[in-house]
Parts: structure tokens; sequence; C-alpha cells
């Protein structure tokens, strides 16, 4: 990993974190230091990281919307590959990194683009040496379930 404003010394420490504590690490670093993430561009915040569980929100906002005036399904597909693939990666070594396989959504009710917020909270299920699963849902402001997906993501060291 590169970033503006960090330094070699930053870097190095990075490079022996474990998955949680890089995670932690580089969400509290302010924008301007590290790399563009997807999350940016959807304005992603995170709730919660922990060992096996990770939990962002995003706000449902018109720039969002699909040709219908709903939010985008891509946008609630984001958010569970973000915090399933953030889940997998809280319980990584050092050094290790992963990879969607495969993503897996099942969309239960539309979104208005009206700024409410939805919450989405990824688990793992399994990590093996090569692969790993985790489960997700998102839910809206009253708890509502809008979608919950699976995913597959390899493992590299």
């Amino acid at each position: 990993m590169s970033a503006p404003g960090l330094t070699d010394d930053q870097l190095a420490a990075m490079s022996r974190m474990s998955g949680l504590e890089f995670l932690r690490f580089a969400f509290a670093l302010p924008s301007d230091q590290r790399p563009a993430v997807i999350g940016d561009l959807f304005g992603m915040r995170i709730v919660s990281l922990e060992e096996g569980t990770a939990s962002f929100s995003i706000q449902s906002l018109p720039t969002a919307a699909n040709p219908l005036g709903t939010l985008h399904g891509g946008a609630c597909a984001t958010l569970l590959d973000s915090v399933m693939g953030c889940a997998v990666h809280t319980t990584l070594g050092a050094g290790v990194g992963y990879g969607t396989l495969e993503l897996k959504v099942n969309y239960i009710r539309t979104v208005p683009v009206d700024g409410r917020t939805l919450t989405g909270t990824g688990n793992v299920i399994h990590v093996g040496r090569s692969t790993a699963t985790a489960e997700g849902k998102v839910l809206d402001e009253n708890g509502k379930l809008v979608a919950h997906g699976t995913t597959t993501c390899m493992i590299y060291s």
C-alpha cells in the first residue's frame, strides 16, 4: 500500500498488522493520507469492526438512484461486498490478502432515495487456507431487511 502522507515507518508497521489492526489503522487515517476506497464514493461510515464482523452504513441518496427513482441495487451489493469482505479481513494475519471470488445478493424491498440510513453487517462463516465465506444483511433505519447475501473470498499470502 502506498499513500500520500504516510512515512516509510508507518507503511512498514502496517505490513506487520493483523487484518483487524490494519483496517482499524487505515480507516482512522484522514482521507488525504490514504488511497481512495469504494466506500468514499458511497459515503460509507464504519459502525463497528471486530474479529469476524464488520458493520458500515450509507445514506440512500438520489445520486445512487436507478431509472425508476429508487436506490440502485449496486449500492446494497457494494455495501454487502464491503462488510462481508472486511469481516473476512479482520480474521487474517499480517500480510495476508483476500479478494471476492463470488458474491450473491438477494433484494427484499425497494429503498427510497431520501437520505435514509442503511446499515450493512457482515459475519464470517468460515476461514480456511485458500477460501473464506461470510454472510451479510442490510437493514434500514427501522430495522427492516432490505437485502442479504453471501460471499466466497480467495485468501492469498
